[in-house]
């Protein structure tokens, strides 16, 4: 019985599918965007990764709007995504992968 837990908790969340399930709650996490939106935040943010940049430290701009719409942030929640973008400067300032999974993340994974 001991082992028969971890197990069982260990293959379901192994399980194959398009994101991450938690194993206690069968929910599929927000990395399950379709391939399609996935591609186009990563081509929004990659194309413009130093416009992006820019213009998080200025609270916005369009190559970061692009970016928003591309995951489907919805647009009253962009003003406290910049703020936290800002404040985790160091995250996400060399690493355009990190940038693309949090506004996957905030754009719950939906089709916009």
């Amino acid at each position: 019985m001991r082992i028969a837990l971890p197990c069982l908790i260990l293959l379901t969340a192994c399980t194959p599918g398009e994101g991450i399930r938690n194993p206690f709650t069968g929910v599929t996490g927000a990395f399950t965007a379709p391939d399609q939106q996935r591609g186009a935040v990563e081509l929004a943010v990659k194309s413009e990764f130093p416009a992006i940049n820019a213009q998080i430290d200025a609270g916005g701009g369009p190559a970061l709007t692009a970016a928003f719409d591309a995951a489907g942030v919805p647009s009253e929640d962009r003003p406290a995504r910049i703020i936290q973008l800002q404040n985790d400067r160091g995250l996400y300032e060399a690493n355009p992968a990190a940038l693309t999974s949090a506004l996957l993340i905030w754009g719950g994974g939906q089709m916009s």
